[in-house]
């Protein structure tokens, strides 16, 4: 699912610092925000918003397509299987440092009830020019404008950044998708993979890997098969083997999931991968010379 203008959005946690900041600006650009969670406020308005004490009785009063969770991780579970049971789509999980266990109780409760989680661990999802969801700046018009190409990435910086080089290149965005940095996540880099190559809105994809898991070795095996250009870039070329760098999920182990891996499986899958974020915007060019593709929209 990629978040549109017209998605009904509620805010679990709404009252807070940071969910009051981002829902405030959320609404600013444009975001269908309809009501937000917060059992000891029930009853009350917030930011011109209904409070709700739960999203089960949010859905009955002011339905909703999409849940944003401003949710602290010891409640994250109990936020989201709420969620799930008032019927979101899609549920985007900016918490991080949740248990594992609780995680996969989460997910499974996704899939149980038809509902798509992104995160944990994510920074949100920005469509340019029409809606976000989360903690990424998409109101800053020097680093997201819309345009034709998707942006993967497991970190919100490195989203961020990218953005910012494609924008500055003259490239806009169909849709920035933030699927966490966690190493339990609830939408693959693979998977949003899926969903870009299946939007006609996306003309190209960058995915912003980094070292860790074998989320962009997976992601390589759909990218072979695409016909849209996929260009990559993998953080992490410097590091030492068994240190975390940052995110739960990027650590190298058994000589799994180091840099080489990830860029090797990329580039036999025709994947153009980046030595840095500035050689992205050349590389799209270069490859959809290569392709004899029309040029990505600006």
């Amino acid at each position: 699912m990629i978040l549109r203008r017209e998605h009904r959005i509620l805010v679990q946690g709404v009252t807070g610092k940071q969910g009051s900041f981002w829902t405030r600006a959320m609404i600013d650009y444009g975001a269908a925000a309809v009501g937000g969670v917060n059992p000891r406020k029930a009853g009350t308005v917030h930011l011109g918003l209904p409070v709700f004490a739960s999203a089960v009785e949010a859905a009955r009063e002011a339905p909703f397509d999409a849940a944003l969770m401003f949710i602290p991780p010891a409640m994250a579970r109990q936020a989201a299987f709420d969620a799930c049971e008032a019927g979101a789509r899609l549920v985007v999980c900016l918490t991080e440092h949740i248990p594992a266990h609780d995680v996969m109780e989460m997910l499974a409760a996704a899939r149980a009830n038809g509902t798509r989680i992104v995160g944990p661990n994510t920074a949100g999802l920005v469509t340019p020019g029409e809606t976000f969801a989360g903690i990424l700046p998409a109101f800053n018009r020097r680093v997201f404008r819309p345009g034709g190409v998707g942006v993967i990435s497991r970190s919100g910086s490195l989203g961020t950044l990218v953005s910012l080089v494609l924008t500055q290149h003259g490239y806009g965005q169909s849709a920035v998708y933030g699927v966490g940095g966690d190493p339990i996540v609830g939408t693959t880099t693979r998977e949003a993979l899926e969903i870009l190559d299946a939007d006609p809105r996306t003309e190209a994809v960058v995915i912003c890997g980094e070292i860790g898991g074998s989320a962009e070795e997976e992601a390589a095996e759909y990218a072979a098969g695409m016909a849209k250009p996929v260009v990559a870039f993998v953080a992490g070329r410097t590091s030492p083997p068994g240190k975390k760098m940052g995110h739960a999920g990027a650590i190298i182990a058994g000589g799994k999931g180091d840099y080489r891996s990830k860029r090797t499986a990329l580039e036999a899958a025709g994947v153009a991968v980046a030595d840095v974020p500035s050689d992205i915007p050349g590389l799209l060019s270069a490859v959809t010379a290569d392709r004899r593709a029309p040029p990505i929209r600006r």
